[in-house]
């Protein structure tokens, strides 16, 4: 199974790049039933550009999470701690193997009724 995760355009490229290896979330699927990560580009952008493979999910408590994480984080401190403020668990999804779409998908005219998640969503 895939799970279909909207990232802004910004770390989109940072993970394009190798800059940026770790995914942040407040929450994740399910692993092991997701294997695979295929990235939605948010506005402007608005396509399907890209999938990884999952090498790891991390959870710790926020700042032990930077520590181990934020030499390939692709984000700022700040950018960090304001996107888990409050919070007691932070996640972090190692990216691996990943493949840049060679012609991105625009989901708006190819599924009918596509949404983009708010977080992610599960696919096939």
């Amino acid at each position: 199974m895939k799970a279909l995760l909207s990232i802004k355009p910004e770390f989109v490229s940072k993970i394009f790049t190798g800059e940026k290896i770790f995914e942040y979330r407040k929450a994740v699927f399910k692993r092991p039933m997701v294997k695979t990560v295929v990235i939605y580009s948010t506005m402007p952008v608005g396509k399907i550009v890209g999938e990884f493979e999952i090498e790891e999910i991390i959870e710790l408590p926020p700042q032990d999470l930077w520590h181990k994480t934020s030499e390939h984080s692709g984000i700022s401190k700040e950018f960090f701690d304001s996107y888990f403020i409050k919070k007691n668990t932070a996640f972090a999804i190692k990216i691996k193997n990943f493949i840049r779409y060679e012609h991105p998908v625009d989901p708006y005219l190819t599924y009918s009724n596509f949404k983009a998640p708010q977080s992610f969503k599960y696919i096939d």
